[in-house]
C-alpha cells in the first residue's frame, strides 16, 4: 500500500511538472524559412548548453573532432514556422567558442545576433550554389556549404586555430565562428558562420571579387544586373488603412534590407578597366601588406589555392545625401499616415549599439575590422572593406587536371586561376600590391 500511495505521488508530481513546463513562456524561432528556424533554435541551445560547461585552460585534440548532437521529436511550439522532427549538430563547440573569444565576439551577443530576429536573405551567391544569409543586425553572415567543405575545415581547423592564436586574431581571412549540421525531412544541410566582411551600417556600393588572375575575370552582362532582394514584403500602397497594415512589416524590412539589393560583383578586368585603385595612407597600407603577406603563406602551407579578395567601397558622401533624401521621404509618409510609426524596437537600426552617435563615414573597429578608410588625398572620401574569402579550396588532383587543360587552352604564360599553392599565393599578393594607392 505504501509502496502504490509513493508511486502514486511520483505520478502525480510527474504530470505537474509536465504541466508546468508546456505552461511555460517558451523563445519562439519564427523564420519564412523552416531550415532557419532550426538554426535559430540550435544556436540558441548550443550556447546556452555551452554556458554551463567549463572554459578548458588548453584545447585538447580530440577537441578538434568533437561535436554535440540533439534530435528533436514532437516539437511543441511554434509549428507553422518550424518542423516537428529536426536533428542539429554542432561541430568542434569548445573549439569555434575559443575562436569567437580570440576574435573578440561575447557568445551572448552572438547567439542575439542569431536568435532574436530571422536571418536575412543576402545578396550573395556562392560559384558552387552556396546560398548566404546576414543575421538581422548584419553583424555575421550564414552561408551553406558541402560536406567536403566541412571534412576540409576539420583538416585546417587545429592549424587554423593556432594561426589565429598566433596572430591575435589580426587576420584578413575569414573569421570562422560556428559550424552546424542540419537535418529536416531526411535532408542534411551544413552551414557555417563567419563574421560580416562589410559594415552593418555603411552600405556598400561597389564590390570586386580579386584573384591576380586575367583569363575570363570580368562580370558577365548578366552578373552586372542587379536584382532585387528577395522575399521583399509589398511597398505599402496610396490607400491610407492599406498603409497603416503594410508599413510596420516594410519599415523593419527595407531598414534592414536598405542597401541589400544585389550587386554586381565585378572581378579583376573590371577593377582594371575602371581603373579602380584602393586609396590608404602608408601605415594602412603597410598594416594590410603585412597581414596579407602572413595570410597567404599560412594558405600556402596548407595547400589552399583559387581565394580572393573581397573589397567593397562605401562613398562617404553619397550615403550622405541618400540618407538626406530618406529623411525627406519619411517626413513625408508620416503626414500621410497621421502620425508615422516608428521603427520597431527590435529592428537593425536600434540595436547597432554604438555608445557615441557616428559621424559619416565612421565605423567602430572592433565590429568593422575589415575596414580601412580613404587617405586624405584620395578623389573621393570612400571607406575600404577588404578581406580573404573562399579559402577551403584544396589543390588536389581536380586542379591539377584543371591546370594543365587551362594551360592547354590559354598558353603556359597566360595568367590563369588554376595554379599550384605557392605560385598562387605569390601572383595574389603581388597583383593586390597593385591596386593600393
Amino acid at each position: 500500500m505504501a509502496t502504490a500511495s509513493i508511486a502514486a505521488s511520483i505520478a502525480s508530481k510527474t504530470k505537474t511538472k509536465k504541466k508546468h513546463f508546456v505552461a511555460q513562456k517558451v523563445k519562439l524561432f519564427r523564420a519564412s524559412d523552416p531550415l532557419l528556424s532550426v538554426l535559430m533554435w540550435g544556436v540558441n541551445h548550443s550556447i546556452n548548453e555551452l554556458s554551463h560547461v567549463q572554459i578548458p585552460i588548453m584545447l585538447m585534440p580530440d577537441d578538434f573532432k568533437a561535436y554535440s548532437k540533439i534530435k528533436v521529436d514532437n516539437h511543441l511550439f511554434n509549428k507553422e514556422n518550424m518542423p516537428s522532427h529536426f536533428k542539429f549538430k554542432e561541430y568542434c563547440p569548445l573549439v569555434f567558442r575559443n575562436l569567437r573569444e580570440r576574435f573578440g565576439i561575447d557568445d551572448q551577443d552572438f547567439q542575439n545576433s542569431l536568435t532574436r530576429a530571422a536571418p536575412l536573405n543576402s545578396d550573395a551567391q556562392g560559384r558552387t550554389g552556396a546560398r548566404f544569409h546576414t543575421t538581422y543586425d548584419k553583424h555575421y553572415v550564414i552561408k551553406t556549404i558541402t560536406s567536403e567543405d566541412v571534412a576540409e575545415m576539420h583538416n585546417i581547423l587545429k592549424k587554423y586555430h593556432q594561426f589565429i592564436v598566433e596572430c591575435h586574431g589580426n587576420t584578413l581571412l575569414p573569421q570562422f565562428l560556428g559550424m552546424y549540421r542540419l537535418t529536416v525531412d531526411g535532408d542534411e544541410t551544413y552551414m557555417i558562420v563567419t563574421r560580416n566582411i562589410f559594415s552593418h551600417r555603411l552600405p556598400v556600393y561597389k564590390k570586386y571579387d580579386l584573384k591576380g588572375s586575367t583569363v575570363a575575370r570580368e562580370a558577365s552582362d548578366k552578373e552586372k544586373q542587379p536584382r532585387p532582394p528577395e522575399d521583399a514584403p509589398p511597398r505599402p500602397k496610396s490607400n491610407v488603412q492599406q498603409r497603416l497594415q503594410t508599413l510596420r512589416i516594410a519599415t523593419r524590412f527595407y531598414c534592414a534590407m536598405k542597401h541589400a539589393k544585389e550587386l554586381p560583383t565585378y572581378k579583376d578586368n573590371d577593377f582594371i578597366n575602371d581603373g579602380q585603385k584602393i586609396y590608404i595612407d602608408d601605415d594602412n597600407k603597410k598594416m594590410f601588406l603585412e597581414k596579407l603577406r602572413k595570410d597567404v603563406e599560412f594558405l600556402a602551407q596548407l595547400k589552399l589555392m583559387d581565394y580572393s579578395l573581397l573589397v567593397g567601397i562605401h562613398d562617404v558622401e553619397r550615403a550622405e545625401q541618400e540618407e538626406v533624401e530618406s529623411e525627406d521621404n519619411e517626413g513625408d509618409d508620416e503626414g500621410e499616415s497621421d502620425g508615422g510609426i516608428g521603427t520597431p524596437p527590435d529592428s537593425p537600426s536600434n540595436t547597432l549599439d554604438s555608445t557615441k552617435p557616428l559621424s559619416p563615414g565612421e565605423f567602430d573597429p572592433t565590429i568593422d575590422v575589415y575596414a580601412i578608410k580613404s587617405n586624405d588625398g584620395a578623389p573621393r572620401k570612400e571607406v575600404y572593406f577588404m578581406a580573404v574569402i573562399d579559402i577551403l579550396q584544396h589543390y588536389d588532383a581536380k586542379k591539377k587536371a584543371a591546370h594543365a587543360a587551362k594551360t592547354v587552352k590559354h598558353g603556359a604564360g597566360a595568367e590563369i586561376s588554376t595554379v599550384n599553392p605557392e605560385q598562387y599565393s605569390k601572383r595574389f599578393y603581388d597583383f593586390i600590391t597593385t591596386i593600393l594607392s
